[in-house]
């Protein structure tokens, strides 16, 4: 099989079902938003290679944003004519928020703003981040602009997702002796020059 197909060459692309649409279109940014903070996960997997618990936790996050780009990618009415996609779901939600819950138990309370930083795991950790906000404003436009066609449950996954990575970032630099960069509006640096 060839990687290229020539289909989109003149700027359109497939969803499940076989829909046609432009690549512009605010469904293939949503879920084409997902697939780059999945590759941004990647790159940390590579930067957490001593820590076994926390890129197991990226290893899960990586199938299930997976999951959430081929919910985003078929719209419901197309799912039940197939029942084949896998959709997210309130357990995947609750799994991401005992996450939460269990790393922040072993951080110190935050008592100012973090700059993003620290290790190269956790300054990747923070782009991931923003990776998905991106991908949680683009899905609020999908929700927006086809309601009825998308599932709801992506933009609240996507949503815990950031907050995970945020605490995953500060879990990094704890477990290497790293503190966080703290965010002062005295201080223009964290060297304080």
């Amino acid at each position: 099989m060839r990687i290229y197909t020539r289909t989109g060459d003149a700027g359109d692309t497939g969803l499940y079902g076989g829909q046609r649409v432009r690549k512009d279109n605010c469904r293939v940014e949503a879920y084409g938003t997902v697939d780059e903070a999945n590759a941004v996960l990647g790159i940390v997997a590579t930067q957490l290679e001593n820590d076994t618990e926390l890129r197991e936790v990226i290893y899960t996050l990586q199938r299930e944003l997976f999951t959430v780009g081929a919910d985003l990618a078929t719209p419901l009415e197309r799912d039940s004519q197939k029942a084949t996609v896998p959709r997210i779901e309130g357990s995947h939600i609750e799994t991401l928020e005992g996450w939460i819950d269990r790393l922040e138990e072993s951080l110190e309370p935050l008592r100012n703003f973090i700059l993003p930083g620290g290790t190269p795991a956790a300054a990747s950790l923070h782009l991931a981040r923003t990776v998905v906000r991106r991908a949680e404003r683009a899905v609020v436009t999908l929700l927006d602009e086809d309601p009825e066609q998308t599932n709801p449950d992506t933009l609240r996954y996507l949503n815990r997702v950031a907050d995970l990575l945020f605490v995953l970032a500060r879990s990094a630099n704890q477990r290497a002796g790293v503190p966080d960069v703290p965010w002062s509006r005295h201080n223009s640096s964290p060297d304080g020059l």
